[in-house]
Order: structure tokens, then sequence, then C-alpha cells
């Protein structure tokens, strides 16, 4: 919070200086810039050390600030690294539930088998019709 006030303040001594900020194009006071609060010049900001061990970041794995951190560390690691890549994995070497491969395979063979014989790929009658019983034609 100093910080920013002392940029505050070098900002605003900069802009009462002509020229410093180049032309503009409104009257020097156009620009309003924020006024620090009362007394924070008086309160020098507190380390980041001391700011983490009073308020540490809290993931829900375990009480004590390191152990948990390494926790959820691992946890996103085990959750996101592996799990995609096991889980790509396992989804690359399912077996063909749908049977489309072994289908696609198999209408190969048949093709093949009736271009050798000479016959055409598609019959019009899709069973012999000598082997079908049919209803007498009454």
């Amino acid at each position: 919070m100093a910080a920013l006030g002392r940029a505050l303040r070098a900002l605003r001594a900069g802009a009462l200086r002509v020229g410093a900020r180049g032309r503009s194009a409104g009257p020097p006071g156009a620009v309003a810039l924020p006024r620090a609060p009362l007394g924070a010049e008086l309160h020098e900001e507190e380390p980041m050390a001391v700011a983490q061990r009073k308020n540490p970041d809290y993931h829900g794995f375990s009480a004590e600030p390191d152990a948990d951190l390494l926790n959820m560390r691992a946890v996103f690691f085990a959750g996101v690294s592996v799990a995609i890549v096991l889980g790509s994995v396992f989804l690359h070497y399912m077996p063909d539930y749908g049977l489309k491969q072994w289908a696609r395979r198999e209408a190969e063979l048949r093709i093949r088998e009736r271009e050798r014989g000479g016959l055409p790929l598609l019959d019009p009658n899709y069973y012999d019709p000598a082997r079908l019983p049919l209803p007498p034609p009454e």
C-alpha cells in the first residue's frame, strides 16, 4: 500500500511540472488520480511471507500449509496428467464394441471372393428364392 502511495505522489508531482507528461488533449487537471486513504502513509506493508503465514492459502487437503500445498499439487498432477494420458491410452486400445472394424474386414473379404468368382458385387436376390418357403399363389 505504501508503494502505491509513493507511486501516486510521484505521478502527481510529475503532472504539476510543465511538459512532464507531454501534450495532452485536455487541461492539466482533467485527469483525477485517486487519493490514498487517510493514514495510509503511516503503515508500512508487511512482507509477503508474514501475510501468508497469517492467512495461508487453504486447498482442503491438510491443516498444515506445506502438506496442503504438496497434496494439492500431487492430486492435480495425478488427476490431470496421469488421468488424461492413461484415459486416452485406454480409449485408444478399447475393443471394437460396435464391430465396425470387423464388419469392414468381412465386407472386403466377401467383395474379393465375389470378384474372384466373377459374380456381381450385389445380387438382386439376397436369399436364394429356391430355398425360401413361399405361400401358395392363391
